[in-house]
Parts: C-alpha cells; sequence; structure tokens
C-alpha cells in the first residue's frame, strides 16, 4: 500500500492526496456509524430522527447520550452502541495517522543511511 523503506519518500502532493483519501474513508467509517445509530434509537427508543441524530452523535464524540433509554432493547442497544463508538473513534483516528506515521518513520529510515545503509 505504501513505498518500501528502501525507496525516496513520495512528493508532498502525493502525501497530501493519501492523506486526504484516509480522512474520506474515516469520514465514510464515522457517517455509517451516525447512521447506525439514528436507525437504533429511532428503531428502539422511538426518537425522532433528529433526537436520534443528536444521541448518536454525543456517543461518538465521547460525550455520551443526552436521552436516558428507557424500553429493554433501548438500554441494550445504546450500551452496545457506546461500545461501539469507543472503537469507531480509535478506528478513524487510525486511519487519518496511518499515513502520517508512516511518513515520519519513512522519513527518518531514509535520512538514517538511506536504502543502502543495511
Amino acid at each position: 500500500m505504501y513505498e518500501s523503506r528502501g525507496t525516496r519518500p513520495v512528493s508532498t502532493a502525493v502525501f497530501v492526496r493519501r492523506v486526504a483519501g484516509h480522512f474520506a474513508v474515516a469520514c465514510s467509517v464515522v457517517l455509517i456509524s451516525l447512521g447506525m445509530g439514528m436507525w437504533g434509537y429511532h428503531e428502539f427508543e422511538h426518537l425522532t430522527w433528529l433526537d436520534g441524530f443528536l444521541n448518536a452523535a454525543m456517543l461518538l464524540g465521547g460525550m455520551g447520550p443526552v436521552e436516558t433509554p428507557v424500553t429493554r432493547g433501548g438500554k441494550l442497544f445504546a450500551g452496545l452502541y457506546a461500545l461501539y463508538a469507543g472503537l469507531v473513534f480509535i478506528v478513524a483516528a487510525s486511519i487519518v495517522g496511518a499515513p502520517l506515521f508512516h511518513r515520519v518513520l519513512h522519513r527518518f529510515h531514509w535520512k538514517a543511511g538511506g536504502p543502502d545503509s543495511e
């Protein structure tokens, strides 16, 4: 997926496109997760779509739900969605951070002696 250790780091323009692509994937993961949360709150707690959006967004943002679930299904969904939302944050941050981390490591190895220093 990325250039190997022995190759020169890619240009800044290619790197920016790579980061933009990763950012788009991370946004897609967050939007799909937001849609799942909205659906769950609408289905299990019978909240309006707007209230479902608010609760799902607050959980994905790490703040916690606004409305306390009252049904058994709603409580189960909210608990599972809260656990899932915590993982989504880690996954999205990793997707965006991967090309940045790779770039730093690749530049460090390249400057440390070049591709023939092994």
